[in-house]
């Protein structure tokens, strides 16, 4: 029984000598990498490309009508005509326009007479002063009534005011219509309009105090504001934006600011008014210079001189470096960085206190992460 139990403590004590040099031989070796936790600083130049969902219109467009009422005679072009300015396009029956140009063409005549023989019969005193003035009353009437007349019957042919292309017919041949009832559309699509909803906050950026031309004034378009379109199924292909115009009354119900930019139609492909856009704002100029960081309070450490400094991480080599930096106002868990990161750096946000220049990290997944103890320094 005695041999039994002097072989189970000999037996014990080799076990633990086992044990302890293994837990040596692991000390030795330490881990590889410290798993760290990054956030991305924003206000980087990726941050400052904004999408938006937009709407396209002619530049030019115009709702033709008749200025008189009649019965349409003929009817020139169909939808998708291209016209050029000048050009007849539709024309209504004349002739109740034309017989009463005829009357008035006689009226007008008699009293132009009447009125020529009273200058002569006037002079002689043959005629009082008031049926002088009578007479050219009548005159002056007739000749404004001949010239209505004479428009009314202008107005029954319809001309392009513009060139541009029939985008849609209302009315048909042999209709009655009416004054300033809408007959065609006519679209000027050699420039486009793209129409875009903007946020409260893009619109104080994309508004300054500079327009386009240089001259000064609240309400310009901010200079360094660029805006480029795309278009589905020519994703590969940008097209530079004008601003034209920006809306200073929100939406009451989505409480944006339209905003208009033009642009030239392109020449590869065929994009129509109705058809829809995806416009890029590049605010990048904007965000360097006004952008505010905020980082999460815990990865700011203090060096030895008590100086403010953040661990930036090196995604090539997965090394970690120093870099100094100002800071400002705190606000909850996160902490102004006034100076010292220019946006879209990866900074150490959980591990930081137990860095060292130059040493390897890894990433930590979310699910690893754990709550710091109250003894861990921050």
């Amino acid at each position: 029984m005695a041999g039994m139990l002097a072989r189970l403590i000999i037996g014990g004590f080799a076990l633990a000598g086992l044990v302890a040099c293994g837990g040596d031989e692991q000390a030795a070796t330490g881990p590889v990498s410290r798993p760290v936790k990054v956030f991305v600083v924003e206000g980087g130049e990726v941050d400052a490309i904004r999408s938006f969902p937009g709407k396209v219109d002619a530049s030019q467009r115009a709702e033709l009508a008749f200025r008189v009422s009649g019965k349409l005679q003929e009817m020139l072009v169909k939808e998708g005509d291209l016209v050029e300015k000048g050009q007849v396009l539709a024309r209504l029956d004349p002739t109740d326009y034309e017989l009463v140009q005829e009357d008035r063409q006689a009226r007008f005549d008699n009293s132009e007479r009447n009125f020529k023989r009273a200058q002569d019969l006037v002079k002689d005193g043959n005629i009082s002063r008031l049926d002088f003035d009578r007479m050219e009353a009548e005159y002056r009437s007739a000749a404004a009534a001949l010239s209505q007349a004479k428009k009314d019957t202008e107005y029954t042919v319809m001309v392009a005011p513009f060139a541009g292309r029939i985008a849609q017919r209302d009315v048909e041949n042999f209709e009655e219509v009416l004054a300033k009832q809408t007959v065609m559309w006519l679209q000027n699509i050699d420039k486009l309009d793209i129409v875009i909803n903007l946020p409260e906050s893009v619109v104080r950026s994309v508004r300054g105090g500079v327009s386009r031309d240089g001259v000064g004034g609240p309400g310009h378009t901010n200079p360094a504001v660029r805006a480029t379109a795309q278009f589905e199924g020519r994703g590969d292909q940008t097209f530079a934006l004008l601003p034209k115009e920006i809306a200073t009354k929100a939406d009451p119900q989505t409480q944006t600011f339209r905003a208009t930019f033009t642009m030239a139609a392109p020449t590869s492909f065929t994009v129509l008014p109705g058809m829809t856009a995806t416009v890029l704002l590049d605010l990048s100029e904007l965000v360097i210079l006004d952008s505010v960081k905020w980082v999460p309070a815990r990865a700011v450490q203090a060096d030895s001189g008590l100086n403010p400094r953040v661990w930036l991480l090196d995604p090539d080599t997965m090394t970690v470096s120093s870099r100094e930096v100002s800071i400002g106002r705190m606000s909850g868990s996160m902490i102004e960085i006034t100076e010292g990161l220019a946006g879209g750096e990866e900074i150490v946000a959980v591990g930081a206190p137990y860095l060292a220049e130059g040493m390897r990290v890894t990433r930590m997944a979310d699910t690893e992460q754990a709550v710091p103890r109250a003894t861990d320094s921050i």
